[in-house]
């Protein structure tokens, strides 16, 4: 029993997250699917005062200003991803990341080195830190799979796979959950033996036909589902001719620009006002580059510059969390394409953690941390 004034949280290393169930995409994607119907029904917060801030980046300058000060280069970051989400989460959380594209390399790390924080709503004390790579490339893979029970056609068959890095592979393990007759995967990487590597190990996970191809072009064409989680200097490019009718595109990452693309489907995107105000946050600091590979939000970028333009209208675009609450509809018939474009909420990381914390409890699994028996000071 707790006593009066001691304060505890949970710790969780990467092992006890997979212990606790983070790798498990069907429940994964029900719960980020609940954390959607929760947005739907405006009963969640993000940072800043107009409640739908993205995240807080702390922006590295062009030339130091110090003997040891990082300087700005492609995804160079450090950020805080923060959120209160209510329903049955009733949580308020962070993810807390530094990200550095030369980390592989250099450093034998992963490019982004993620935590995420849970914290008490009545109290703010924290409830648990728990490692935070795994659960966010669960829950970002999560994020396509819920989005094509809503959007893809219920004959999708063939899917196409653009990138062959960790995002990718849980996006490919999502889609299977919702498409049910699945029977091909093209994968398609600017590395080939990448690809071909990919399609062997998901091939043998998943026992699905996937073969790597020569060309973006040639993944996309007759696909009815395209994933796109591609990272680098030259994004991919996507032409309205390959798509074929009916399709369904997820952008998880960056793309070339697409603007016949967009003017010519339905437009579907995570949280409207939250890529709004972070294009316009770029947009203040004189460094609105939709396709700069140091911003993670290219395509909204780019469609926000379209809007501008007048060449398609804000009001077409429609939020996830309105269609799977009933309160919108976006496919009227088979023949029309759809693109969908996620770039990570700060619910899927709070939703997915408080999940994987109650199973964390309810197992006994992880290190019960201390911060104080008494408080020093009241």
């Amino acid at each position: 029993m707790i006593k009066k004034g001691e304060l505890n949280f949970l710790y969780l290393s990467q092992e006890d997250m997979i212990n606790s169930g983070v790798l498990d995409m069907h429940e994964c994607i029900k719960t980020i699917e609940e954390g959607f119907k929760v947005m739907g029904n405006g009963d969640y917060l993000f940072g800043g005062p107009g409640e739908n801030e993205h995240g807080l980046k702390l922006w590295f300058p062009k030339q130091p200003r110090g003997k040891n000060m990082p300087t700005m280069g492609p995804d160079r970051r450090v950020m805080a991803m923060i959120g209160y989400l209510g329903g049955d989460f009733n949580v308020c959380g962070e993810k807390w990341y530094g990200s550095n594209v030369s980390n592989p390399k250099e450093y034998g790390l992963p490019r982004s080195i993620l935590i995420v924080v849970l914290n008490d709503v009545a109290t703010g004390a924290p409830l648990a830190i728990m490692e935070g790579n795994l659960l966010s490339a669960m829950r970002t893979g999560a994020v396509p799979g819920v989005a094509a029970k809503y959007l893809a056609r219920r004959d999708s068959k063939i899917i196409a796979i653009i990138g062959a890095g960790v995002i990718s592979r849980t996006c490919l393990i999502g889609l299977p959950e919702v498409l049910s007759n699945l029977s091909e995967v093209k994968i398609f990487d600017i590395v080939r033996s990448k690809a071909e590597t990919f399609a062997k190990e998901m091939s043998k996970k998943l026992g699905v036909k996937i073969h790597s191809v020569e060309s973006c072009e040639e993944a996309i064409m007759n696909s009815d589902v395209i994933s796109v989680a591609a990272s680098g200097k030259n994004p991919p490019l996507i032409k309205q001719e390959w798509l074929k009718e009916g399709s369904f595109l997820a952008l998880s990452a960056a793309t070339a620009p697409i603007e016949d693309v967009f003017m010519n489907t339905r437009i579907v995107v995570d949280d409207w006002k939250m890529h709004k105000q972070w294009v316009r946050d770029q947009e203040k600091r004189n460094e609105i580059e939709p396709y700069d590979t140091s911003y993670s939000d290219h395509a909204c970028a780019y469609l926000y510059k379209l809007i501008k333009e007048n060449k398609i209208q804000e009001n077409d675009i429609i939020d996830l969390s309105e269609i799977i609450i009933g309160r919108k509809n976006v496919r009227n018939n088979d023949k029309e394409r759809i693109v969908f474009i996620s770039g990570g909420l700060p619910m899927e990381d709070i939703a997915w953690g408080t999940v994987i914390y109650k199973n964390a409890l309810k197992k006994n699994i992880g290190q019960k941390l201390t911060l104080w028996n008494k408080p020093y000071w009241i």
